[in-house]
């Protein structure tokens, strides 16, 4: 398993970023030929590949016009050719499912699903007019990247121990030096990304060298459930990530002032455009409207938000062997509508990178990860099976009088989840709630009397250890991981 790592340039010299923006600006040029012509339907009938493409250009002097070394060319044709391919995946994915629909006939099936991967499919009107309405012809936006093969940089430690990387320029034996902010050598082919005047040196390293990975798992099994507040709940009742909620809405609240007062400034220079003041317009543009400033704070706050879902995921994984999680990188449907503060918040709530670490972490350190269908579970009391009430982080189950901290009581069903025998990973939604009623249902009528009251015999059958002042006080009470009645939590 391989992780991406970036170094950042420490004060680098204008004049050698300014290079550096040249030689990227050129291959950006670069990159928009080979989406140019190979980025299509017809590109990709020619059957052509990275390594095919460099030789053509070169036999009919495409590359001349360039004015790049050719090691730095080489590389940006086969980025752009993955780059490509990856996009082609994408789309057919789309089109296998439109062939499952299509027929059910299992040498059909296949012929189709053959002649997809080998890219065999302009010759099949159906797959043709498939591949043409999921794959739109892309077009290249990149033009500040340069990648540099392995053995075409140097990496030096100065006098003061600071890290230099040297990486080829625009002209043949001269080398562009760049200090970095780390004393860890980057290893493998780098991606250097020109934002604002710093450099980010993407590169690869093998996980486990990580001394993350070198960290043992637990050996329970726990059910854990996502949220806004923490990043994650799980069935025992601890949460982790605590700090997530303070960052997310603090951010949210810092761009709705500042989108705000940047909306005002945009306004009074449109307004002196129009007027004909054109050097107020432009001061404002260039001293109050950047990007540079905006963009690394965004940078910054990424950085701090997957800080914090990482280790609250290390803090599961430090005690779980088996992680019990639902799946994250499917999508939401929103059901109600919500305050616009709310909603604004709720729209930076990454569960993508909560997704994404659960995976990397489980995988790195030896924990098995299951994924449940998670429909209903912060819905549905973990103790009698029942539908409550959801109000905020808290969720009021009628029937057993209790008050269950949301978080915990979704974790627990989650957890139950993993051994459901009658729901599935894909079970539709409503099905997995008609199930749920129907189990009430069943409960329900081998009750002998459906009183709550304390002097009921029916209230005494459900709850034979617990007291009359007992099962009156837990409904006024908030419980964060049992009620105070009945048997043992699960």
């Amino acid at each position: 398993m391989k992780v991406t790592r970036i170094a950042y340039s420490v004060r680098l010299n204008p004049g050698k970023y300014a290079a550096m923006v040249e030689q990227a600006r050129r291959l950006g040029r670069v990159r928009s030929e080979v989406w140019q012509r190979y980025g299509s339907i017809n590109g990709v009938g020619s059957g052509l590949r990275d390594r095919q493409a460099r030789d053509r250009w070169l036999a009919d002097g495409t590359h001349v016009q360039f004015a790049v070394l050719a090691n730095a060319w080489k590389e940006t044709v086969r980025d752009a050719m993955a780059d490509i391919a990856a996009n082609l995946a994408a789309a057919k994915v789309d089109v296998r499912r439109a062939i499952r629909r299509r027929t059910n006939d299992p040498a059909e099936r296949k012929r189709m699903f053959t002649a997809l991967k080998a890219d065999q499919w302009a010759a099949d009107p159906f797959l043709s007019r498939q591949m043409r309405k999921h794959w739109r012809r892309g077009r290249n936006h990149t033009h500040d990247q340069i990648v540099v093969r392995a053995d075409k940089y140097k990496t030096a430690v100065d006098w003061r121990g600071r890290l230099w990387l040297a990486i080829p320029g625009l002209e043949p034996r001269k080398v562009v030096r760049i200090p970095l902010s780390t004393t860890v050598a980057p290893t493998g082919t780098l991606r250097l990304i020109l934002r604002g005047g710093r450099v980010e040196v993407h590169y690869q390293i093998d996980a486990a060298q990580m001394r993350s990975s070198q960290r043992p798992c637990g050996e329970a099994t726990i059910g854990v459930d996502k949220g806004y507040t923490e990043a994650l709940t799980d069935s025992d009742g601890q949460p982790h990530g605590g700090g997530l909620g303070v960052l997310l809405s603090s951010e949210s609240d810092r761009l709705k002032e500042r989108n705000r007062r940047r909306a005002k400034l945009r306004s009074i220079a449109n307004t002196a455009t129009l007027r004909g003041d054109d050097a107020k317009a432009h001061r404002i543009k260039a001293n109050n409207l950047g990007t540079i400033k905006r963009d690394r704070q965004a940078a910054r706050h990424r950085a701090r938000v997957r800080t914090e879902i990482f280790a609250a995921v290390h803090e599961v994984v430090d005690k779980a062997g088996t992680v019990i999680a639902e799946d994250l990188t499917k999508r939401f449907a929103a059901r109600r509508t919500l305050g616009k503060n709310m909603s604004r918040r709720l729209a930076a709530w990454t569960k993508g990178v909560t997704a994404e670490a659960l995976k990397s972490v489980s995988e790195r350190r030896g924990s098995a990860l299951v994924h449940v269908n998670a429909a209903y579970t912060s819905q549905v009391c973990h103790r009698c099976g029942r539908f409550g009430r959801r109000s905020g982080d808290r969720l009021h189950c009628t029937s057993c009088g209790v008050v269950w901290q949301a978080d915990v009581n979704a974790a627990i069903n989650i957890l139950h989840r993993a051994g459901d025998p009658d729901i599935a990973l894909h079970t539709p939604h409503r099905k997995v709630k008609q199930i749920l009623q129907d189990r009430t249902d069943r409960h329900r009528t081998r009750l002998p009397v459906q009183d709550s009251s304390p002097g009921s015999t029916g209230w005494r059958a459900n709850y034979p250890n617990c007291s009359a002042e007992q099962h009156v006080g837990s409904r006024s009470q908030l419980h964060q991981s049992r009620p105070s009645c009945g048997t043992a939590s699960a």
